[in-house]
C-alpha cells in the first residue's frame, strides 16, 4: 500500500470536505480529558491527544443496540434489519485499533453477528500513531503501542505534516475523494520510524515478562493471596470493565407495550464484575464475591480470550488503571506481582 504526505493545513482543509458529505467522529476535548464524538468542525478534532475516556468500540458495541421489534397487529411481522449509517472515524490509537481487533475475532468468527458486522463494514477508521502516551499506559510492553493492519488509513504526526499510510482501499477511495497528498520520501518514512521508536521509551509503566508468559505465570496463580487482598477492596462497580476496549460482555432484554401486540428485543452492556453477572436460576451465583470475580477479569484478559480467540484481551491502554476507584485493577500491576510470586515458589 502506498505511503503519502500532506501537510497539516491541507489536512484541516481535506477533513472539512468529509465533514460536508459523511457522518464523521472523533477526538474532542471534554474539559481536561477527551472523548470521542460526533465532528461538526474541523476544529473541533484533537489528534494530538493522550487518551480518551471511552474506546471507540462503542461506536460498534453500543451500549445499548436494538436487536429486533415485532408486532402482532394487524398481521405479525419481526424486523430484524440493521439500521446503519456510514461514517469515518478519525484518531484511533493503536492500542485501540488492536483491541479493535480482537472484537473482530469475537463478533465475525463461525456465528457472526449482524450488528456488529454492519456497523464494521460501514465505518472507514483513520488512525494516528501515539507518540506521547499517557502514564496509566503500557500498551508497549503488551506489543500494542504500534498499528496492526486492519485500518484504512494511518496518520504520523511528523510536525508540520502528516505521513498516511493507505491501508484498503477505503483507504485509498478516501485518499483519492478528499486528500491532496504526495508520495513520501524515503526520508520522512524514516522520520516516523524514529518517532515510533522514540515514543516506546516514554511508557511510564511495563510488564515485568513478555505478554506471552502471562497465560503460564496465570496457570500457577489461582490460589494466590493477592486476590483475596485486591478482592477485599472491589466495589464491583464495573467502571474497569466500562472503559476497557476489549470487554465484550452483553445482557439480553425484551420489553412489551402493554397492549401486548408489539416489543422489542435489545442487547446491553453487562460487566463480569457485577454482582449478578454470575447468578443463574434457583439463585446459586458461580462467582459470588468481589475476589472471584476481580480473579475471573484478569483470568480472562491473560489466558482465556487468549485460548478462545487467538488474542490477549488486555491491550495495555490503561484506561482501567486510571478508572478504578480503589486502585485495584491494573493488569500490569497484577501479572507483574504473580510474576514474582511464581518465581519464588
Amino acid at each position: 500500500m502506498r505511503v503519502l504526505t500532506t501537510s497539516k493545513i491541507q489536512f484541516q482543509s481535506s477533513l472539512g470536505k468529509m465533514l460536508d458529505e459523511n457522518t464523521v467522529y472523533g477526538v474532542k476535548p471534554k474539559g481536561s480529558a477527551y472523548e470521542f464524538d460526533r465532528l461538526f468542525s474541523a476544529d473541533e478534532l484533537c489528534l494530538g491527544y493522550d487518551i480518551a475516556l471511552l474506546p471507540p468500540n462503542k461506536y460498534f458495541l453500543p451500549s445499548k443496540t436494538s436487536l429486533l421489534k415485532f408486532t402482532l397487529d394487524p398481521k405479525n411481522h419481526v424486523d430484524s434489519t440493521v439500521a446503519v449509517q456510514p461514517s469515518i472515524i478519525v484518531g484511533i490509537h493503536p492500542y485501540d485499533l488492536h483491541a479493535l481487533k480482537l472484537l473482530d475475532a469475537v463478533f465475525l468468527g463461525n456465528l457472526r453477528d449482524i450488528n456488529y458486522q454492519a456497523r464494521r463494514q460501514a465505518t472507514t477508521i483513520v488512525g494516528i500513531d501515539c507518540l506521547q502516551p499517557w502514564p496509566y499506559s503500557f500498551a508497549a510492553s503488551m506489543g500494542t503501542a504500534l498499528p496492526s493492519d486492519n485500518f484504512d488509513l494511518w496518520l504520523t504526526d511528523l510536525g508540520n505534516e502528516y505521513l498516511i499510510e493507505v491501508g484498503s482501499e477505503k483507504g485509498e477511495k478516501l485518499c483519492q475523494t478528499y486528500l491532496e497528498a504526495s508520495d513520501a520520501s524515503e526520508a520522512q518514512v524514516k522520520q516516523r520510524e524514529k518517532l515510533r521508536k522514540d515514543s516506546l521509551s516514554r511508557y511510564k509503566l511495563s510488564l515485568e515478562i513478555s505478554p506471552q508468559k502471562i497465560p503460564e505465570v496465570l496457570d500457577t496463580a489461582w490460589n494466590s493471596p493477592m486476590w483475596e487482598e485486591l478482592g477485599q477492596k472491589c466495589f464491583s462497580c464495573g467502571s474497569c470493565t466500562t472503559v476497557c476496549p476489549t470487554c465484550v460482555c452483553f445482557d439480553v432484554g425484551d420489553t412489551v407495550e402493554l397492549n401486548q401486540l408489539a416489543g422489542e428485543r435489545y442487547r446491553i452492556w453487562d460487566s463480569c464484575m457485577f454482582d449478578a453477572f454470575a447468578k443463574v436460576a434457583g439463585g446459586e451465583n458461580f462467582r459470588p464475591t468481589g475476589t472471584d470475580r476481580l480473579r475471573h477479569r484478569l483470568y480472562r484478559k491473560g489466558k482465556y480470550m487468549l485460548e478462545r480467540w487467538g488474542q490477549l484481551g488486555c491491550v495495555g491502554c490503561g484506561r482501567c488503571v486510571h478508572a478504578c476507584l480503589v486502585d485495584i485493577a491494573s493488569p500490569v500491576y497484577a501479572y507483574n506481582r504473580l510474576a514474582r510470586e511464581a518465581r519464588t515458589r
